[in-house]
């Protein structure tokens, strides 16, 4: 999604015509679209904005690189991220945002994250949100994991503290992959 209202973007769409097409959520910062597309961080704020502004929930992914892992940063980059994409908004925009973890080094590899490393990351990310903006707005934030759902980890994931659900990549071109981790989610 593009973030500016109109205009010749080719590739890319606006969120007022997305709302037109009745879409209710826009994923943003998928990590493919800093690794291959080049987003900045700044981008990525502008498009958060962008999709609040017309009132469509945007999902905002972040997530560590196994470099960032292996280096001890991943709070650091978690809080980088979370503050820069979330830069413009208030706590009152709080409400319509979906904050999504999704360890980078886990997409697409078949790694999963444990159920307490994605804990103590949404752990964290509930942390920094409790401290910079209202914490009533705060706790009501959905943080969802991202990284390699499938239905043999599903369940576990959700069974966490502070993991609010998934956010299902390849496992949902799968219809009965698919179908168990909403089944999961319904426990």
């Amino acid at each position: 999604m593009h973030w500016e209202k109109g205009g010749a973007f080719t590739g890319e769409i606006n969120a007022a015509r997305l709302e037109a097409l009745q879409v209710k959520r826009v994923v943003v910062d998928q990590s493919e679209r800093r690794q291959w597309f080049g987003e900045s961080d700044a981008m990525v704020a502008k498009k958060v904005a962008g999709v609040l502004q017309v009132g469509l929930n945007p999902i905002l992914c972040i997530g560590e690189t196994l470099a960032e892992r292996d280096g001890n940063r991943v709070e650091e980059v978690l809080e980088h991220q979370l503050r820069k994409g979330l830069g413009d908004c208030s706590s009152r925009d709080l409400g319509n945002v979906v904050i999504a973890y999704e360890p980078v080094w886990a997409i697409g590899t078949g790694k999963t994250a444990t159920a307490a490393q994605a804990q103590e990351a949404h752990a964290f990310i509930r942390s920094v949100l409790v401290s910079t903006f209202d914490p009533t707005a705060a706790e009501g934030v959905r943080i969802q994991y991202g990284g390699s759902v499938k239905p043999e980890n599903a369940q576990e994931l959700m069974a966490q503290k502070d993991v609010d659900g998934a956010l299902v990549g390849g496992a949902c071109l799968d219809p009965e992959s698919f179908a168990r981790i909403v089944q999961c989610a319904e426990k």
